[in-house]
């Protein structure tokens, strides 16, 4: 077990090329003079951001929290054409999705998101026949182009060989089809990446504590950051309000009586060791429009979510026994009980979906994007599903450049002649860059093991590379955190000098997977502090 003592002694001085200090970006963010600031930085915002910044706009954007700190890395990991949404007749909706997460996994990001192929069993009583999720399977894979294969029927013998915890019971048969996963939050932090090498100035755990206004317009916040209380400002503009769950409590900040433009729905998971391999996915349907995901993700297994309306503080929002029971009795209708103890769950995380305001039951409403104008001229974007992160950037782009008055419209370039497919940071085939990442490991120092080759190329890419030559330049940066965990010392400077983290949940829940994995010991939480605390 790694202890304090044993945490690598790394002095005072970050890497070469590293981030500027929060005291240095606070400064560029007081005195610079913005066109857009985005506010949340969830991934609405960090797509507006990235997509603003392309196309040649002085962007900032500022979080309260970390990057993806809430409900951006609490999803279900799926990039995904949406295989319900067929159920309510959305089929253009599930083919713009499915372009979209095409377009992610295989040009923007292919080191990072990873296929999957989905079983979707089909019991005796259930909500669904076999020919019917046939059918269904292979329209969903046909709106693909069947750029996954076509979807079709198996036996439940050979869904078994795949998924040995597959409950055979009244299994009559199981429908295919094909769609991707990811690391969210590492997926975030790349877009971030991607937006700050476009030109955006970024800083996470940054509070608005009030906006600017000049002549009723809003021009700006006033910000306090969280990790030590400076106050500081930025003028913008232009405000965009990306605060997800927390968008109306900011366009009350704009207009005290603004009405609620949104409903929150609450989706929790569950995340679990695996008692045997899975070759693939489970989405077993509970109703008419409910499906229930078992996923094989990270070695572990995820489970969930839930879907209900939720009225509380977003800061608030956990998963309860409830939720618990819940998914385990859901999980129970596909998989068998030994796989379902609660001995063998690691971690547990609930996210809220953003809707639009409305009645009517939140399992049935549509994931599509909010975007209003204030009385002040803030622009709040909400909703939206996280494949389709890049289309989100876009639309809210193409509504800046129509605002009345063309405010921006004269100093950014056209959205339609920024590049389609722009890839994200260490964008590389992930075997090639674990492959290499063996080879060199059989030089001088210390070798790298295999997993761990295969967690950095798969949460990095072709940045492994940098993690690495940290590595074999202070030998003790390629020790393991955890034993049980493929994550080396080397990822956590990585964290602290390229991708902003600040805190010890910055680096084991979003950066790493060690909280997931129930791994986040007081030992190794005490170690990331310290070599946190190791910068100018």
């Amino acid at each position: 077990m790694t202890t304090l003592q044993s945490v690598p002694a790394l002095g005072t001085h970050p890497a070469s090329g590293s981030l500027p200090s929060r005291a240095e970006t606070r400064e560029q963010l007081s005195k610079a003079a913005y066109d857009l600031l985005v506010i949340g930085g969830g991934i609405l915002g960090i797509s507006t951001a990235w997509h603003a910044a392309q196309s040649g706009l002085r962007v900032a954007l500022v979080d309260a929290g970390d990057f993806a700190g809430a409900t951006s890395s609490a999803s279900s990991k799926l990039l995904h054409g949406g295989l319900r949404y067929l159920q309510t007749g959305a089929v253009k909706l599930v083919a713009e999705n499915h372009f979209e997460r095409r377009a992610v996994s295989r040009q923007v990001a292919p080191h990072l998101a990873n296929p999957l192929t989905f079983y979707l069993p089909v019991y005796k009583g259930g909500p669904h026949g076999a020919a019917k999720l046939g059918a269904g399977v292979f329209a969903y894979s046909a709106l693909s182009a069947f750029g996954d294969g076509v979807g079709h029927v198996i036996s439940p013998a050979k869904a078994q060989r795949d998924v040995p915890e597959l409950r055979t019971d009244n299994l009559k048969a199981v429908a295919v089809y094909g769609d991707d996963q990811m690391n969210d939050a590492r997926m975030a932090l790349m877009t971030v990446r991607a937006a700050v090498d476009a030109g955006a100035v970024v800083l996470n755990h940054a509070a608005v504590t009030g906006l600017r206004f000049t002549k009723g317009r809003v021009t700006g916040a006033d910000l306090e950051d969280r990790l030590n209380g400076t106050e500081f400002g930025v003028n913008a503009r232009l405000v965009l309000n990306a605060t997800g769950p927390w968008v109306d409590h900011l366009r009350r900040m704009e207009n005290p009586d603004a009405a609620p433009s949104i409903r929150l729905s609450k989706g929790a998971h569950l995340v679990l060791k695996r008692t045997r391999p899975w070759k693939a996915a489970l989405a077993t349907p509970i109703d008419k429009y409910r499906i229930t995901f078992a996923l094989p993700w990270e070695d572990m297994l995820l489970l969930g979510t839930t879907d209900e309306a939720y009225e509380g503080d977003p800061a608030d929002v956990a998963v309860n026994e409830k939720d618990t029971a819940q998914i385990l009795d859901e999980a129970a209708f596909s998989i068998r009980d030994q796989q379902l103890s609660r001995d063998l769950i690691t971690y547990s995380f609930a996210g809220l979906r953003v809707l639009p305001g409305g009645p009517g039951d939140t399992s049935k409403a549509k994931r599509e994007t909010v975007v209003t104008e204030g009385r002040g001229g803030m622009l709040s974007v909400a909703g939206g599903k996280w494949t389709t992160f890049r289309h989100i950037g876009r639309t809210v782009m193409n509504k800046l450049a129509a605002l009345p008055g063309h405010p921006l419209a004269e100093d950014m370039e056209p959205i339609s002649h920024l590049p389609k497919k722009l890839p994200l940071p260490g964008i590389a085939n992930p075997n090639a860059v674990a492959h290499r990442l063996l080879i060199d490991g059989a030089a001088p120092g210390p070798r790298m093991s295999a997993d761990t080759a295969r967690h950095l190329a798969t949460h990095y890419g072709s940045l492994s590379f940098d993690i690495a030559r940290m590595a074999n330049e202070n030998p003790a940066l390629a020790e393991r955190i955890h034993p049980d965990a493929p994550e080396i010392w080397a990822q956590v400077a990585y964290a602290r000098d390229h991708e902003w983290a600040e805190t010890a949940d910055d680096v084991l829940r979003r950066r790493t997977t060690l909280t997931i994995r129930g791994l986040a010991t007081d030992g190794i939480r005490a170690g990331v502090e310290s070599m946190l605390g190791d910068r100018d």
